[in-house]
């Protein structure tokens, strides 16, 4: 009993984070007093060079104050390419050519955008919001449009799918293998978890071990490997 009950606890607890943080994207979407809109050719103008009117970045559509950070995103620093734009897929993809420094990430996994999620989160603890980019995910009334709305839906789908990660996890713990040429493959399972089923030659290596996992079951018997 107290296993099951610890067991819905911690789903409890993902549960609760995941809606924590679809509350905190729908704050997020939501229009603020004061903020500006710019069209990309005025984002353009903040690359923090000689002469620009500020140090700029947008993620998603929502334009960040980087000034603080000038060491990383100034002219020549490692991140400039950020800079006076909407680079959201390089965020995930790593992909600093101009072709990479781009906004769309309509194709990227569920897990991809829960990246794009946290990098977001990052930006808005530690940089000042100053406004949104008319373009991809905001229209000129500053409201989300159907392609931000299909983010918030993916990064909501990745947050599910890590709390039934999460579950398997728990139903399903790792299991331990070791292997040596003397002795072989080894593998045992964490405490209080029984072998149900595995396939593996005894004579090869860890990656010859083909099917293999551990899992609660109070009517175990021992089977021959299949």
């Amino acid at each position: 009993m107290l296993r099951l009950g610890g067991r819905g606890l911690l789903l409890g607890l993902a549960a609760a984070a995941a809606a924590v943080v679809a509350a905190r994207l729908m704050g997020w979407w939501r229009p603020r007093a004061g903020f500006r809109l710019l069209i990309p050719e005025e984002l353009a103008r903040y690359r923090g060079g000689p002469g620009d009117p500020g140090l700029y970045l947008a993620l998603l559509g929502r334009v960040y104050d980087v000034s603080s950070g000038r060491r990383h995103y100034e002219p020549g620093a490692h991140y400039s390419g950020f800079a006076g734009r909407d680079a959201s897929r390089a965020f995930v993809t790593g992909d600093y050519s101009e072709a990479g420094l781009v906004d769309d990430v309509s194709d990227l996994s569920f897990s991809e955008m829960l990246t794009l999620q946290n990098w977001l989160s990052f930006y808005e603890k530690n940089y000042e919001f100053v406004g949104k980019v008319i373009g991809r995910f905001y229209g000129e009334d500053g409201l989300p449009t159907p392609e931000l709305t299909q983010v918030e839906a993916k990064i909501s789908k990745g947050l599910e799918a890590n709390t039934r990660a999460l579950e398997e996890k728990h139903k399903f713990p790792p299991c331990n293998a070791e292997w040596s040429s003397a002795r072989g493959s080894r593998f045992w399972c964490s405490p209080n978890r029984q072998t149900h089923k595995f396939m593996l030659l005894r004579s090869a290596p860890l990656s010859f071990c083909l099917q293999w996992r551990c899992e609660q079951r109070l009517d175990w018997r021992p089977q021959e490997a299949v």
